[in-house]
């Protein structure tokens, strides 16, 4: 905005040719000192550059050599590292000092059309027939070691058996729409999705292995104090996934993430024979979101507590009346009964039980709830979360859905299938990496309007006992878990397997814990 004259202008020349020079002098000291980094790097981009390669070659040869056209491609490379250290009663039964580390390949490919593809669903007339991809359990190991020929070798012979397979994947498909009446939903079998360019944070493996297995042995010898355990084992785990996507479309991804856990499991006998067995988990991104030694005392011993308890709790009997599900539980009923449910891919499958589909802009729940996933999220509460990611298993960024507004049901989990209304995705396409994506949850919020306490909770389940004339209700403090039937040739039904039950009676008699597993 001013003009400079002779004398400035040679100063400004010399102070941004020093600052330049600083600035790649400050690079070279952070490469220098980096060595190890800037190798990761390269190797990162060598990766991708290999992956990008075999994809072109293949896509040029393979585009037009059947009778139906290759359309898309991708791949899918995953590297996964995973150590291990496990004790019992103050012993180490397992330790890997040599982490076990793999690579798995998954080849996405399409022929035919966006519209109609190899992937479109056959349909039968037979009631109780699985419709199962068995090319979805296949999978790939390739070489560990970052040689060209070696990878590119894995990648050609994977896409050839990946091509053979569409080419009459979809000869089948255009069989079975010439003999079958016309599908409800006729949306296109894949959506069309921007290109991704993405080189995420390079992560590692950093945790004390000394200090982990002397921890892990202390928290294991707890199980000492109580004779009447019979088994017992306490366990951490440190795993880190590495992924390559690249695709005919241009999306160029890699990204890393790490996961730790600590899991305690312990075994008991009733005294009329009945097995009894506790669990629990805690699991984390990073070691340093791990609970200090004091929390993890209490973990292990709070298991064990439970335990011993139940050995001399009541057997439970068939039940039908009110109850509370508490955190665990609440989070597998919500995941079991409504998450699986409003997955895309599920809505014009016609060997689904589709609970939601035709319920779009309808009251489904109350009106002071709304469910939310947000893989975008990284903690709530300050706790950090789990289901974060950046990019999901097609490379489409994550994004923020709500699934239900105040009660009305407003969309669902969309992978790149869409379905009647939803012709993209909304980032939810995933899968562990020997399996195909498809739609799944993130981070899975439930929240609430109307709230109260939980003793004031308590006392509504008292009520609601007393008008029922019931003589007691039930609160579930810890499941092991839970699974749910969503096809039509099973009963649309679902199942938590409690752990730790409790009884509240009507008459102000003392809470009493019972043993058992039942339906809920």
């Amino acid at each position: 905005t001013k003009r400079l004259t002779p004398y400035q202008g040679v100063l400004m020349k010399k102070a941004l040719t020093n600052s330049i020079r600083a600035l790649i002098a400050a690079a070279i000291l952070v490469t220098s000192f980096c060595p190890a980094f800037a190798q990761e790097q390269e190797n990162q981009s060598k990766i991708i550059a290999i992956m990008e390669k075999e994809l072109k070659r293949s896509f040029d040869k393979l585009k037009n050599a059947g009778d139906a056209p290759l359309y898309y491609l991708g791949y899918r490379l995953y590297e996964t590292t995973t150590d291990y250290i496990s004790a019992e009663y103050g012993a180490r039964t397992s330790d890997d000092f040599d982490a076990t580390r793999r690579r798995i390949l998954r080849v996405d490919l399409r022929v035919g059309s966006p519209q109609l593809d190899n992937t479109h669903k056959v349909r039968d007339q037979r009631a109780f027939s699985f419709d199962t991809d068995i090319s979805s359990y296949l999978q790939t190991d390739v070489p560990l070691d970052d040689n060209e020929l070696a990878l590119r070798h894995a990648l050609w012979l994977r896409t050839d058996k990946a091509y053979r397979t569409a080419q009459q994947q979809y000869a089948a498909v255009i069989a079975n729409k010439d003999v079958n009446v016309k599908e409800e939903d006729s949306s296109d079998d894949f959506s069309k999705e921007d290109s991704q360019e993405f080189v995420g944070e390079e992560k590692t493996l950093e945790f004390d292995r000394k200090k982990w297995c002397d921890d892990i042995k202390e928290l294991s010898a707890i199980y000492k104090k109580y004779p009447d355990i019979f088994s017992s084992s306490v366990a951490f785990t440190a795993s880190l996934t590495r992924r390559w996507l690249v695709n005919s479309e241009g999306t160029r991804i890699y990204d890393s993430r790490t996961d730790y856990g600590i899991y305690t499991t312990a075994q008991a006998k009733a005294d009329d024979g009945m097995n009894l067995w506790l669990y629990d988990d805690i699991e984390a991104t990073s070691v340093g979101d791990l609970p200090g030694r004091e929390k993890l005392v209490s973990f292990v011993t709070d298991i064990a507590e439970n335990l011993t308890r139940l050995r001399t709790a009541p057997k439970a009997k068939p039940f039908a009346g009110p109850a509370i599900l508490r955190s665990k539980a609440a989070g597998v009923f919500f995941h079991e009964v409504f998450g699986h449910r409003m997955e895309g891919h599920r809505q014009k499958n016609d060997k689904e039980g589709r609970t939601f589909t035709k319920s779009i802009d309808k009251r489904v729940m109350p009106e002071f709830i709304s469910v939310i996933d947000d893989p975008t999220l990284k903690e709530l509460s300050g706790v950090r979360l789990n289901g974060t990611y950046k990019f999901d298993d097609e490379g489409v960024p994550a994004q923020k859905v709500t699934l239900v507004d105040k009660g009305i049901l407003k969309t669902f989990l969309l992978s790149r299938s869409p379905v009647k209304g939803f012709p993209r995705s909304n980032g939810h396409g995933r899968c562990s990496p020997s399996r195909n994506p498809v739609a799944r949850m993130g981070n899975l919020i439930v929240k609430s309007e109307n709230t109260v306490s939980y003793d004031e909770l308590r006392e509504k389940l008292v009520e609601t006992v007393k008008k029922q004339g019931k003589e007691y209700g039930l609160i579930f403090d810890d499941i092991a878990g839970g699974y749910t039937l969503t096809s039509t040739s099973a009963p649309q039904v679902y199942s938590l397997q409690p752990l730790v039950v409790t009884k509240v009676f009507a008459d102000d008699r003392p809470d009493e814990l019972e043993i058992g597993r039942a339906h809920v």
